[in-house]
């Protein structure tokens, strides 16, 4: 039998002193939880399901809770009660620095014939390349994520002469601008000419699955990497998804793998982890693991979203179609928002960075909502 212990964040408040002060302040950001659910599930079955253990905490109360864990579990849930009140530092990408105590922005430059959302616009035009990067830039947008290859289900495998002839140039002008420039390949050699040619982030849809000289290459360049889940390893990330439990199949993936880039040499305060949302997942299992977001805090890195203008979106909108999904975008970024996720990939940047500053002026208001209250 081998148990698996996650703590989930359950209640959320809108500051410490709704709670008289027993409520934590989750991953350093910009929301607080009060209510922590701990669960310890096994390899067991008991009529074709898992069997699991389930107790609620708060702050006062979690020591108690976590002192009466079995043994196989008690240090690693230790360990998560610490990450998730964890304070990420910023992160140092070129001459500009991501604070991590809000949520930031990262914009999609797609440089490919056959992205789902926006394919081919910016592939045989570097001036409309520049300009759109520049407008994201100017629109508040703290990165700039570069991708030469479609991910989208269906796709074909990318040539890593073709991403390189598509992705290189971008960087460059991206670079050029002043940009933190984020790369988006699974590929080594795309990876390695990328950073080389200034980009300061790595986005692996695969984890450094993918291309076994990954791993490695990123120890060596001691550069952020963001490591997300998708089910498959081969050409296709969206293969091979079966889920007993979606949501802790995704924590434990992503353990496995921070786990795996650590060993291999990659500092934990350089990983950044994405639960994936639209790759190997059905629209119920997408809807499952946004609800468990707060969650994957306990794993000890920032978290980044990207759910902008996914097909969920359409499921969930009488087939909207992808330029007609900016109303969905903003609900899911808020959604990531309130789980105090530190990255947001987006298409739409200028709607995003409004939605996010107005999301963060309630936040700043709600910790003085009490302040006049008798005895507070």
């Amino acid at each position: 039998m081998s148990e698996q212990v996650y703590i989930r964040p359950v209640g959320a408040t809108p500051g410490p002193q709704s709670e008289h002060g027993d409520a934590v302040r989750l991953a350093g950001g910009m929301v607080y939880a009060h209510r922590f659910a701990v669960i310890v599930r096994d390899t067991g079955e008991r009529d074709g399901s898992l069997v699991t253990d389930r107790w609620l905490a708060s702050p006062e109360t979690i020591d108690d809770v976590l002192g009466d864990l079995p043994d196989s579990v008690r240090a690693e849930a230790e360990r998560q009660w610490t990450a998730l009140r964890f304070a990420h530092p910023a992160l140092q990408l070129g001459e500009r620095m991501v604070q991590l105590d809000q949520p930031q922005v990262m914009g999609i430059l797609n440089v490919t014939p056959d992205s789902f959302s926006d394919g081919g616009q910016f592939l045989d035009d570097p001036e409309a390349g520049k300009a759109h990067a520049s407008a994201m830039l100017e629109a508040g947008a703290a990165l700039i994520d570069i991708g030469g290859e479609s991910t989208r289900p269906g796709a074909a495998a990318t040539w890593e002469g073709d991403e390189l002839e598509r992705v290189i140039p971008a960087v460059e002008y991206c670079s050029a601008m002043g940009a933190a420039v984020s790369v988006d390949t699974r590929r080594a050699g795309v990876m390695e000419a990328a950073l080389d040619a200034g980009a300061h982030v790595v986005n692996d849809v695969s984890a450094l699955r993918h291309d076994p000289r990954s791993l490695e290459l990123m120890a060596s360049r001691d550069c952020p990497v963001v490591l997300m889940h998708a089910p498959g390893d081969g050409d296709d990330p969206h293969a091979d998804g079966g889920y007993t439990n979606v949501a802790f199949d995704v924590f434990d993936t992503l353990k496995e793998r921070r786990d795996a880039a650590i060993e291999a040499g990659i500092t934990q305060s350089r990983i950044v982890l994405d639960p994936g949302i639209g790759f190997g997942k059905s629209l119920a299992e997408n809807l499952s693991v946004l609800n468990a977001l707060p969650m994957y805090h306990a794993l000890g890195c920032p978290l980044l979203l990207g759910a902008s203008r996914k097909r969920m979106i359409g499921a969930l909108s009488h087939e909207a179609p992808v330029e007609q999904r900016l109303g969905g975008s903003i609900a899911l970024a808020i959604a990531g928002m309130n789980a105090g996720v530190q990255l947001l990939r987006v298409h739409d940047v200028a709607e995003t960075v409004q939605a996010r500053n107005v999301w963060r002026g309630l936040r700043d208001a709600a910790l003085t909502d009490f302040s006049e209250l008798p005895g507070d």
